[in-house]
């Protein structure tokens, strides 16, 4: 926009002026007149960007069809390789002509992002991917543990893609879910279902030499909450990012790492379900790239 058309938006009414005059003479000193003027020009510099700013934020939005993407989980690489696969589909939102992203895992303020101070700069992986975010007018609603906590969340999404019924909180926080099977299973068995119901390409367990019926679920890094199951009479539990102790040190509990990703990404299509309920006239689809940071190498036969 060119200078003279942003001052004729600007209207400074007669009890606006009167009012910065009086601050001005108020907090200036008489014979200080530089300061006075300073902060005059500080004055109308509110006063400018109030008259260009406050219009934009109030205009209504704009009509017809917008777009949303569900998503289970951000793990960015850095602004160049924003539209791989792996990342935060930022790319494919811009390219889509989407208004907004909705996801799981948070874009900033979360402890393991503090190095980066979550700063608009392109030479960091977090800067890059909020930079690309700001230059391209997108939204992004990242939901965390609320998502997993919720009710119809990832922990009841969860639960439910394993067949469990019953479910009730595995802990205070309402993080993570425990409930029955309709029939014991061989944990073998239920391994198979694992990897069927979740869309995994492997998975780590160690036996607790008990059959599967109480299972407890956490979807993501769950692994802090095994005392929990074990209190709560669970023979099994399904969650994530287990460390080499976990393993080492739990007895009397079936403990199955399926993997961050897939038990997390089950609630992705609840959430699409879900807005496209509570808004009809908006278009919300899933996103086509994103998928499991982990890979896997297996050699046949082994």
């Amino acid at each position: 926009m060119k200078y003279d058309e942003l001052m004729d938006k600007i209207e400074v009414t007669d009890a606006m002026r009167a009012r910065i005059l009086r601050n001005v003479s108020a907090a200036a000193p008489k014979k200080t007149p530089v300061r006075r003027y300073a902060l005059l020009a500080a004055c109308l510099a509110v006063v400018l960007l109030g008259a260009v700013c406050v219009p934009k934020l109030m205009d209504p939005a704009p009509q017809g069809e917008q777009v949303a993407i569900a998503n289970g989980m951000i793990e960015v690489a850095d602004a160049a390789a924003l539209a791989d696969a792996v990342g935060f589909p930022a790319a494919e939102a811009a390219e889509l002509g989407a208004d907004l992203i909705v996801a799981h895992h948070p874009v900033m303020n979360v402890r393991w992002h503090e190095r980066e101070m979550q700063t608009l700069r392109d030479d960091t992986r977090l800067g890059g991917l909020l930079t690309y975010l700001v230059r391209h007018d997108l939204s992004a609603i990242c939901m965390h543990t609320n998502l997993d906590a919720a009710e119809g969340g990832v922990n009841d999404q969860l639960a439910k893609a394993l067949g469990l019924t019953d479910t009730i909180p595995l802990n205070e926080q309402k993080i993570g879910r425990i409930g029955t099977l309709s029939c014991e299973k061989p944990l073998e068995q239920f391994l198979h279902d694992v990897v069927k119901s979740l869309g995994c390409r492997g998975l780590r367990y160690r036996g607790g030499g008990r059959p599967v019926h109480r299972v407890a679920v956490g979807g993501g890094a769950c692994g802090e909450y095994i005392p929990q199951a074990l209190a709560q009479g669970c023979d099994t539990f399904v969650t994530s990012d287990l460390r080499y102790n976990d393993f080492l040190d739990t007895q009397g509990l079936n403990l199955i790492d399926a993997g961050h990703f897939p038990t997390e990404d089950v609630v992705c299509a609840e959430v699409v379900r879900r807005l496209q309920k509570a808004f009809p006239d908006i278009r919300v689809s899933k996103s086509a790239v994103h998928h499991d940071a982990v890979q896997y190498y297996m050699t046949e036969g082994e």
